[in-house]
């Protein structure tokens, strides 16, 4: 389920937000990071509805800075053909 519009899709369909042991978040393209994971829309209005409702904090049961945020919006970007296909 996207963490911003709240749809159910298959989890291909996704783009896995995954938070490590050392507390990193980061996007990962692949799916097969290790760590504690969340999914969003492969779509930037998507993981800025998750940033408002800080649904994300919620997966992760921590705070997530702002500087966060702003990289993983850079990223999916930067990214954005690698996601829709």
């Amino acid at each position: 389920m996207c963490t911003g519009c709240g749809e159910m899709k298959p989890k291909a369909a996704l783009v896995r937000v995954v938070k490590n042991k050392e507390g990193e978040i980061s996007l990962d393209s692949t799916g097969k990071k290790p760590g504690r994971g969340a999914y969003v829309c492969p779509r930037m209005e998507c993981l800025r509805k998750a940033r408002k409702a800080r649904r994300l904090e919620r997966a992760f049961s921590c705070k997530i800075d702002d500087a966060v945020y702003d990289a993983l919006e850079q990223a999916m970007e930067n990214e954005e053909g690698a996601f829709c296909s």
